[in-house]
């Protein structure tokens, strides 16, 4: 049996690793013609021998078909020695062909023998036990290379000659039986034995055949060994700088100079080791690869890579995009699903410089704009980048002379329940018109805020104000407060937030606080501390935007967290059933989790419906209602059915 499993498992490592089943064929055609040439020849004999004792059927007209089969077969193995090698899937069709053609007409063959066994005196039925019996044994060896073959063969003849025999009675008929089985078992052995012998050859083979390639590697590694990042495989910072030397000495024109750095490494880093950080880079670094074709990329150090493009600036940032849209794919790591972004800075020769230090420096620039303002996406240095440079210099400016409490506000998107379409709860959104520059999004004035030193008055001024809108609606509304990093890492907001709602009419068990992954891993530990001081009180967590942060299930399991925000790009996925199946997934795993779950960005009436369908109670998007006044909310209330 250990021999069997050990054949078997030979099998299966030459069949995945090598071109086994194409040389197994080969080796078939020249042993294929040999077998239907015997199994003719003898066919004719036996049929001769019993001329004038069995019927003219028995003897002429099917040994006649038999052989006719046989020839046919036999030429087309010949015929097909002299055309090109199979591919893996047909050599693997024709094996399970040959196969199945033997076994059927090892089955013809025999009832044709058996059926003659009927007629003759003992010479007759001696010759009948021979023909069975060189049949067998050639078929064993002419079927080496396809042993289960062989096997089925011998199986098929030789058990229903040995019950065939039994039935009779004839004791000699039983030995000849028995004595022909043993021979036929004792062949298989060998066959087996050699079978395994020539997986072995062609796996040691196969082996050669990679270690000499991995010489071949390795004496290359080593050439260019020091202009590598040893890390990743990428060409390193000197032979970018030289390769962009060389472009400008020729006067190249048209290419590009980028910086790229990703987002949300150090917090991966930080949290899952330095190790798995590594892995991080390297597979970043192999999807970096793919656009090889387009741009060449070097490893700068840390997570910092170098790029230089093909073609004009314009046409490097559709390429820095598509890189952007790879990088941000999942990436599997040891007990985690990890996701990271990244932000690239171009600077077009000649136009944003003519020597390699202005042009890194101006993709420099223009990589710092990036992350500041298009984090995860490219910008191109231009001179308009001058003017947003100056423009975000003029909000922080505004905001420092902003009176707070008049300019800011927030509005309210409600979250209604998927099966009674009722309002179970509201999300405050931030606001700030300025009067000297206008509307700014609430990312730009958390981001503001931030920068100044004023997050916590900001943050405490629309807590205040979202209670107040929230004192407004039925208690059965729950209000939807989202806070950001540095909030949860400030023990003194968290505690004044605490503070303000023993003040506030509206009772603590209606506020639901919401987080985004982002902010949970920059510093896990405070995070869980202020988030248990929040729930102590009765509020509940919700984890907002899942599926655009890192997504770590040992993150979400130990995380004082009630109720899971599925990210808006997951209700476009809902039209195609890959992303109906991912969507069931999440929906599951906050299930297993016991977390309620919303999904956000319903835009579609479609959407809805397959939100339901999905299992998803509560929903959030324009389609149900856009952000407005407390106002607003209270007559969407007024015409909604009132939440379960």
């Amino acid at each position: 049996m250990r021999a069997l499993f050990t054949l078997h498992e030979l099998y299966r490592d030459a069949v995945r690793t090598s071109d086994f089943e194409i040389a197994q064929v080969a080796n078939l055609q020249r042993q294929i013609a040999p077998l239907y040439a015997l199994l003719s020849v003898s066919a004719a004999s036996l049929a001769y021998t019993h001329r004038d004792l069995a019927p003219a059927s028995l003897t002429v007209v099917i040994p006649a078909i038999l052989i006719a089969a046989c020839m046919i077969r036999s030429v087309r193995w010949l015929f097909a020695a002299g055309e090109p090698a199979p591919t893996k899937p047909d050599a693997r069709a024709k094996l399970r062909r040959t196969t199945f053609l033997a076994a059927l007409i090892a089955v013809a063959f025999l009832a044709w023998a058996l059926a003659l066994d009927q007629y003759g005196g003992p010479d007759q039925h001696g010759h009948v036990s021979m023909f069975i019996a060189m049949t067998v044994v050639a078929c064993i060896f002419c079927l080496g290379y396809l042993p289960t073959a062989a096997f089925l063969v011998c199986v098929i003849v030789m058990g229903a000659f040995l019950v065939y025999s039994f039935a009779r009675g004839s004791e000699v008929g039983i030995v000849v039986a028995v004595n022909i089985s043993l021979v036929a078992l004792v062949i298989l052995k060998v066959l087996r034995d050699s079978f395994a012998a020539f997986l072995r050859l062609e796996l040691s083979q196969r082996d050669l055949a990679h270690k000499q390639s991995e010489a071949e590697v390795l004496i290359e590694t080593n050439v260019a060994l020091a202009r590598t990042d040893t890390l990743t495989g990428l060409p390193n910072r000197r032979f970018f700088l030289d390769e962009l030397d060389r472009r400008l000495r020729a006067g190249e024109d048209g290419f590009a100079v980028a910086l790229l750095d990703l987002d949300g490494f150090k917090p991966v880093n930080d949290t899952y080791g330095h190790a798995q950080g590594d892995s991080l880079l390297k597979i970043i670094s192999e999807r970096l690869r793919e656009f090889a074709s387009d741009c060449m990329v070097a490893r700068f150090g840390g997570d910092e890579f170098g790029i230089l493009f093909a073609g004009n600036a314009d046409r490097a940032a559709k390429t820095g995009q598509r890189i952007c849209e790879a990088i941000k794919r999942p990436v599997p790591l040891t007990g985690a699903n990890v996701v990271v972004g990244c932000s690239i800075g171009i600077a077009g020769y000649p136009q944003a410089g003519r020597s390699a230090q202005d042009l890194l420096d101006r993709a420099d620039f223009a990589l710092y704009h990036a992350k500041a303002q298009r984090r995860g996406g490219c910008v191109v240095f231009t001179s308009r980048l001058d003017e947003m440079i100056r423009s975000e210099r003029a909000v922080e400016s505004a905001f420092q002379a902003a009176d707070i409490d008049r300019e800011i506000s927030v509005v309210f998107q409600p979250v209604f329940s998927t099966r009674t379409r009722g309002v179970v709860a509201v999300e405050a959104l931030a606001r700030w018109t300025s009067p000297s520059i206008g509307v700014v999004s609430p990312e730009r004035l958390i981001a503001t805020a931030e920068r100044a030193g004023m997050a916590r008055r900001t943050t405490l001024k629309l807590f205040e104000k979202a209670l107040a809108g929230a004192s407004r609606l039925p208690a059965a509304v729950h209000l939807n407060f989202n806070l950001s990093a540095v909030d949860l890492a400030d023990e003194t907001t968290i505690a004044m937030i605490l503070d303000e709602l023993t003040l506030s009419p509206v009772a603590s068990t209606r506020l639901v606080f919401e987080i985004t992954e982002n902010s949970l891993i920059s510093d896990m530990e405070t995070a869980r501390q202020s988030l248990q001081r929040l729930r102590s009180v009765g509020a509940k967590v919700a984890l907002d935007d899942f599926g655009t942060g890192f997504s770590s299930l040992s993150s979400l399991h130990n995380l004082p967290l009630d109720i899971l925000k599925v990210d808006r790009s997951f209700a476009a996925q809902l039209a195609d059933a890959t992303g109906r199946r991912l969507v069931g997934a999440i929906r599951g795993l906050a299930e297993t989790l016991s977390l309620r779950c919303v999904l956000e960005g319903i835009e579609t009436e479609q959407q809805l419906v397959d939100a339901t369908a999905a299992g998803f109670d509560y929903a959030q998007g324009y389609l149900l209602a856009r952000p407005g006044s407390i106002e607003d909310v209270l007559e969407t209330l007024s015409q909604l059915p009132k939440a379960a």
